[in-house]
Parts: structure tokens; C-alpha cells; sequence
């Protein structure tokens, strides 16, 4: 009987002292240390890359040593897919050539390859897996 108490109360203790579900982002190769680094997270592609107000998450992070970092445990554990950009001019928006081509520095969760256009939803889908430490490096490139 002693035994099965034991068991039972370790059993309840796991549950309680669970780790959060914690998702660690970096994002690396930034052109300079000047502006922000614009993030958005998607839980649906509706809105994915670009459109701020229908993200899940919506963050700007502070430059050093040409990266930005941070610790997320606020995202419930799910399939997200994330886009982030260089604002350099901290105009909140990506500028773009008369082509329509990034000339900020840009990335996605996965680091697809993006040649011509945004990658779709589908390849960014990263996995945030519930009581882990979640880790996700982004690349920017232009």
C-alpha cells in the first residue's frame, strides 16, 4: 500500500512541476546593430507572412552583436509557423525595391529557401512540443 502511495505522489508531483512549454527563438546575421528585429508568429496561414493584426504573437526585439534573442513561454504547445525581418529604419514595415524585393534582411522558421517569393506556409511549420525548451534559429538574409 506504501508503495502505491509512493508511486501515486510521484506521479501527481510530475504533474504539477511540469517544465513549461518554452520557446527559445534566435535570429542571427542582421546587417547592422541599428533598429529592431520584427517578429510574427502564426498559428494559421491566414495573414502568414506579413499581416501583423492576424498573427498569433507579435514582437520586436533589440539588436546586439548582429542578433536578437528571446524566451517565449507564453505559446501553448502547437504548429506555428514564424517571420521575421531587419527593420532597420524602424518603420515597422519590410522596404522593398520596385521589384517588390525585400532590401531588409528577412527569415523563417525551418530557413527555407526563398528565391523570387515567400515561402509557403506549410515549409515555416515548426513544432512547439509541450513541457520542452523549444529552440528556433532564424537566418536573415536579403
Amino acid at each position: 500500500m506504501l508503495l502505491w502511495i509512493t508511486k501515486l505522489s510521484i506521479f501527481f508531483l510530475g504533474i504539477l512541476y511540469q517544465s513549461p512549454t518554452q520557446l527559445e527563438l534566435h535570429m542571427t546575421n542582421s546587417d547592422s546593430n541599428q533598429g529592431l528585429i520584427r517578429i510574427l508568429i502564426f498559428d494559421n496561414e491566414d495573414g502568414f507572412p506579413d499581416i501583423h493584426q492576424k498573427a498569433k504573437l507579435a514582437l520586436s526585439l533589440p539588436i546586439k552583436d548582429f542578433q536578437a534573442q528571446t524566451l517565449l513561454s507564453s505559446l501553448p504547445a502547437g504548429k506555428y509557423a514564424i517571420c521575421a525581418f531587419h527593420d532597420e529604419d524602424e518603420n515597422g514595415e519590410i522596404n522593398k525595391n520596385f521589384f517588390g524585393y525585400p532590401t531588409e534582411s528577412y527569415g523563417f522558421s525551418n530557413n527555407p529557401k526563398t528565391t523570387f517569393s515567400i515561402p509557403p506556409f506549410e515549409k515555416c511549420l515548426i513544432e512547439i512540443k509541450e513541457g520542452k525548451k523549444n529552440i528556433v534559429t532564424i537566418e536573415l538574409k536579403k
